[in-house]
């Protein structure tokens, strides 16, 4: 039998079987290429190179035509970034593969990337892996244990593609995943398991990023100058300041440097600390790296933040606080950057603070938002 029928028939076995997963294969198009060394896609399709796939039997291509899949409805192909491709491909075939198994869908290709240790402790998400993979590592070998590899490949999808055609892309997959799953309970084969995943993947994303920006701009107030007095009460023979516009006070920064937040995460907390300093323009910018305790301190007021970590211990919240309140930093605002891993949080401070996390953590107390990622 050639290929193109084995797929199809591989497409028939998932529409009867595991509908879920049928109904996003119907949706995609296959095409047979030498352009991939096994399998790969992009978003927009599935290519399957002819002579690998004919060393498969017919469980192990099931297998691969559900895993191909996967990639765009966890939206691996646009949430890469600016990640090492190699490393964000195995990060997400350590999520893809646990799962299919759990499914009963087909069968495992032997050498493929299958390490629930790992998957557990990146917290069952491609970035939480991700980020536990050596960062300076040149080959696939410095991270792969047992000879795993990902037998597959994400390529990059967002060429040509503007942001907002991005965006409509990711719109029409959950679209589509919604659809996949409302067949797949009516046919009555939607696991308890299954179900848990796709209410990940279809509860809407909040950008953290905005709510950061929003929180620090609440903690804004008018900047009043008696250089310039308030036309308003002069006729009455009172001098008043007028307002002059609005400011933004000393703002604490705190990133937690015990090793749970990845360097990617790091690289975006610290754009955004710039961001802010360009946009918002605080009277200070604190920064306070720790893991058990306080490991170093910067302040910057006109010169532009330079984020350098320190530390790499255990994670302690308290101490963060206590340092302010010895230094005399009186700020209108915290934002923390952390795991939230910790119980040790210490008396709830009289300003405002903010929590920017990795993992689906709670605080006793302050704001919390997540950061993208949690959902695979």
């Amino acid at each position: 039998m050639d290929l193109e029928r084995r797929i199809a028939k591989a497409k028939t076995t998932l529409i009867l079987e595991h509908p879920f997963f049928g109904n996003l294969a119907m949706n995609m198009p296959f095409e047979i290429s030498d352009a991939v060394p096994t399998a790969g896609t992009n978003g927009d399709r599935v290519l399957f190179n002819p002579d690998y796939c004919e060393r498969l039997n017919d469980e192990e291509l099931l297998f691969l035509v559900a895993h191909e899949i996967c990639h765009p409805m966890f939206d691996h192909i646009y949430r890469k970034g600016e990640r090492d491709h190699k490393k964000w491909n195995y990060a997400g075939d350590a999520v893809i593969n646990p799962m299919l198994e759990d499914e009963g869908i087909g069968q495992f290709i032997k050498g493929g990337v299958m390490d629930r240790d790992l998957l557990k402790r990146g917290k069952g998400t491609a970035d939480g892996v991700y980020n536990l993979l050596p960062q300076d590592s040149e080959t696939d070998d410095d991270y792969v244990h047992n000879d795993m590899k990902a037998y597959d490949d994400i390529e990059d999808g967002t060429q040509g593609k503007s942001p907002a055609e991005i965006e409509q892309k990711q719109a029409e997959m959950k679209v589509k995943i919604a659809q996949a799953t409302q067949t797949a309970k009516m046919m009555g084969k939607l696991s308890a398991g299954l179900e848990r995943f796709v209410g990940k993947l279809l509860k809407p994303r909040v950008n953290w990023v905005d709510v950061m920006q929003r929180f620090l701009t609440k903690q804004r107030t008018d900047t009043r100058t008696w250089a310039r007095p308030n036309r308003r009460f002069l006729s009455q023979g009172m001098y008043l300041p007028s307002v002059s516009g609005e400011t933004l006070g000393e703002v604490v920064f705190a990133i937690d440097t015990s090793g749970s937040i990845g360097e990617e995460e790091l690289t975006q907390f610290a754009s955004e600390i710039v961001k802010v300093h360009q946009d918002l323009a605080p009277t200070k910018i604190h920064v306070i790296y720790f893991d058990s305790e306080v490991c170093h301190y910067d302040c910057f007021e006109d010169d532009e933040p330079v984020i350098k970590p320190h530390g790499g211990g255990g994670t302690a919240f308290s101490p963060i606080f206590k340092f302010m309140q010895d230094k005399d930093i009186d700020p209108v605002c915290c934002i923390v950057l952390t795991d939230l891993c910790c119980n040790d949080f210490g008396d709830e401070p009289a300003y405002p603070v903010l929590w920017v996390s990795n993992e689906k953590g709670k605080a006793p107390w302050g704001e919390i938002v997540y950061m993208e990622g949690v959902n695979g």
